[in-house]
């Protein structure tokens, strides 16, 4: 499995962004996906997740102003960020939660986990 991401940039406080990830490989399922981000010389923190059944979480930080959602093929996962501030600055990551999928021996994989390589979201006037 694999994880992709896009959507980071340079954008001034108050604006937004859009994160996208896809994941590929020959994917049985995913149970939950999310994003995390890690600003400089911080731990990574989640942001927020979802589950398989739509279920969603938010870090305190970004409730009312993020949104994540996942796209019909279920192997993708947005976020959307809207009314940034400069605190939001970090590389974001996509993670996939318990993917399973196939090995290039045509066997079912469980992963406990995945992540991709991050998207950097730089939010400065």
């Amino acid at each position: 499995v694999q994880l992709q991401a896009s959507g980071g940039g340079l954008v001034q406080p108050g604006g937004s962004l859009r994160l996208s990830c896809a994941a590929s490989g020959s994917i049985i399922s995913i149970e939950g996906m999310g994003w995390y981000r890690q600003a400089p010389g911080k731990q990574r923190e989640l942001v927020a997740t979802i589950t398989v059944g739509g279920s969603t979480n938010y870090a305190d930080s970004v409730k009312g102003r993020f949104t994540i959602s996942r796209g019909n093929a279920k192997n993708t996962v947005y976020l959307q960020l809207n009314s940034l501030k400069p605190e939001d600055t970090a590389v974001y990551y996509c993670h996939a939660d318990r993917p399973v999928y196939y090995n290039d021996d045509y066997e079912p994989v469980a992963s406990r986990e995945e992540w991709g390589p991050g998207t950097l979201v730089t939010v400065s006037s």
